[in-house]
């Protein structure tokens, strides 16, 4: 008789499609049809997009377009504002199906958590999962199998979508070595695009740089653990803390570009209040402001200050958030503002990797 072998595993489990999904259900008349959900579903307004259909994808869609863009490059799409409440309230539902269970549930936000689970057959958990999810709440979902969180984060990209994937230490380089560095959860466009400059183009190259090169290009930490990244090497740990937002915040697009600086500053003393407002409700001081600019036509910029002691007084909030202000050149149109309170947590997790 064979034995098995009952081994530690991580899986990340991410809605499908998840804003999109929650619509359709909502409406079934949409199933199949391109569906874009965004600000308050009018194209002809200024907002960008939270989430789009598989079907709207196929035109080019993506997270973040503004609304514009989007009906142009698909005309026959269905536009729908945004729900929060709505979609908190499916989260949880989810979120308390997967808790059903024999596994440590931490959540990530609306549409994902990690799961920690001792079984000898992942894949067969996963199956389960999604079938259960399915039935319970109508909604289609990814799992990723990991040996740690990075390689199940990335596994459910290439299990999306409805689909089941492992990626563990055996298959990392089969699967990975050859990918660009920005398939590595954690590193961006940009960071991309100054690793590739630095001759470090896939994520093999990455794993074979000289750590000081790294250090002496990107820092004494976030340089070397680009390479760590690039070895597949993660946090194993699944705890089932409740989520805590590392953040609150809040933004305007304006339908007419703002242009005057003292009005810049009249809409951020709004945002700061609202912030500081959500910040007392959340019970926990602000350790750092951010201000977010979007200059026409669409150049985004982000600055940000620590505060001198982590505090939820609106004084002190709108205080930072003017001085962030200052920090940009305002000499352009500018078309959104937006307002951040991070949390101490949150600025402890930026100073390292």
């Amino acid at each position: 008789m064979a034995i098995r072998e009952w081994v530690r595993w991580v899986l990340h489990v991410d809605l499908d499609q998840f804003i999109a999904a929650v619509e359709v259900a909502r409406r079934p008349e949409l199933r199949g049809k391109p569906v874009i959900v965004g600000g308050t579903g009018d194209p002809t307004e200024r907002a960008v997009v939270a989430t789009a259909s598989y079907e709207a994808r196929e035109f080019g869609i993506q997270s973040g377009m503004p609304l514009r863009t989007a009906a142009k490059r698909c005309p026959e799409a269905i536009f729908l504002a945004t729900d929060a409440p709505a979609y908190q309230e499916v989260s949880d539902r989810v979120m308390a199906t997967l808790r059903e269970f024999p596994v440590v549930v931490e959540v990530l936000g609306w549409d994902e958590a990690f799961l920690g689970a001792t079984t000898d057959d992942p894949e067969a958990l996963a199956a389960d999962i999604r079938r259960v999810v399915a039935e319970e709440t109508g909604l289609s979902c990814s799992v990723g199998v990991g040996d740690n969180k990075l390689r199940a984060k990335l596994a459910t990209g290439f299990a999306k979508p409805a689909g089941i994937f492992r990626l563990v230490q055996e298959n990392w380089w089969d699967v990975m070595a050859e990918k660009p560095t920005d398939a590595l959860w954690g590193i961006g466009a940009k960071t991309t695009k100054k690793l590739t400059e630095a001759g470090y183009r896939t994520v093999l190259e990455l794993a074979g740089a000289d750590p000081a090169d790294l250090a002496s290009r990107f820092g004494p930490k976030l340089g070397p653990w680009y390479r760590i990244l690039a070895g597949g090497i993660g946090d194993a740990e699944v705890t089932a803390t409740p989520y805590v937002a590392r953040s609150r915040s809040r933004e305007t697009t304006f339908q007419q570009n703002l242009t005057d600086p003292g009005a810049m500053a009249a809409e951020v003393v709004v945002l700061a209040k609202r912030v500081s407002q959500d910040v007392a409700e959340e019970g926990r001081p602000a350790a750092r402001v951010a201000v977010k600019v979007r200059f026409a036509p669409f150049l985004t910029h982000t600055h940000s200050v620590t505060l001198p002691s982590p505090t939820a007084d609106p004084a002190e909030i709108e205080k930072a958030a003017l001085a962030v202000l200052d920090l940009f050149d305002l000499g352009r149109p500018v078309r959104l503002l937006g307002v951040r309170a991070e949390f101490p947590s949150t600025a402890a997790r930026s100073a390292s990797p």
